[in-house]
């Protein structure tokens, strides 16, 4: 398998060589086209949101958590359009990749512990609210996963974020890219209090319309596609859906530089397009 993002560079540019000359990161990349893709990655940019950080005002989620029905990105929501009146707490969540042995690249993904008051059982991205000494969205995402699954931070390179999204209860969740660096050193240690298993899916399987359904719903005066994901791995069954597909969908459209193979909301709050590199 080939990654179409990966056939718009020269697998040995100028750039190239020095980010692998200057980073020790890449000492531990399985493949020359996943090199490729980091350094891809890291040019692209999301789109300018409007929030002002300093003025942003808390809205809480069951402890700090976030595993919501719905999640679109700021720009395609109403919110977007009056900053004014809306000022959600920030948070993160991590979209770590790495090499499968088949080739394919895959994102590292948890089932909510059953013993949890909300959302118990339910698939979603290691994350979490920020706290005052992160220094940034990717500090936020590494903390979280080494709390929730024992991910050492230094065992990943983040890439870049993407444009944030709205969750139901307007908490503003950023997604991190990263890159795995040394697969076989990350030993899943799941904590019990939060998390029941960490497992892992294909990324390329967000943009194709296979094992997916979807339901119309509505919210805040608009209607919208809520997209479910069917996965089993190791005779275990998974399913992916609402703000984690959302933003599962976005992540795998900016990778593979390709729009889902289906409708990924209604019209009217269709994302404008994919970022040129």
């Amino acid at each position: 398998m080939s990654f179409s993002i990966l056939k718009r560079l020269p697998l040995f540019s100028p750039p190239f060589v020095n980010v692998m000359a200057s980073s020790s990161f890449y000492c531990g990349v399985q493949s020359k086209r996943f090199l490729v893709l980091a350094q891809q990655l890291r040019h692209y940019k999301p789109p300018p949101c409007s929030w002002d950080d300093n003025e942003e005002r808390i809205i809480e989620e069951a402890a700090g958590k976030f595993v919501s029905q719905v999640g679109f990105q700021e720009s395609v929501t109403r919110v977007a359009q009056n900053p004014e009146k809306f000022r959600p707490k920030r948070a993160s969540v991590s979209i770590c990749l790495f090499e499968g042995d088949a080739g394919d690249l895959r994102v590292i993904l948890t089932k909510r512990s059953s013993r949890l008051s909300t959302h118990s059982g339910e698939v979603s991205l290691p994350g979490g609210k920020a706290d005052e000494g992160d220094k940034d969205d990717g500090d936020t995402a590494t903390r979280e996963a080494k709390e929730e699954i024992g991910l050492d931070p230094s065992l990943v390179n983040v890439i870049t974020v993407l444009e944030p999204f709205l969750s139901k209860h307007l908490l503003r969740v950023v997604p991190v890219i990263g890159v795995l660096n040394d697969r076989k050193a990350f030993k899943p240690t799941p904590n019990p209090a939060e998390v029941d298993a960490v497992f892992d899916a294909p990324l390329e399987m967000f943009i194709k319309d296979e094992n997916r359904s979807a339901e119309e719903r509505e919210w805040m005066g608009e209607k919208y596609l809520l997209h479910f994901f069917d996965y089993e791995i190791e005779n275990k069954r998974y399913l992916i859906w609402g703000l984690t597909a959302g933003i599962l969908i976005r992540a795998a459209s900016v990778v593979y530089q390709r729009p889902p193979a289906f409708l990924e909301q209604s019209p009217k709050f269709k994302f404008p397009g994919l970022v040129d590199k």
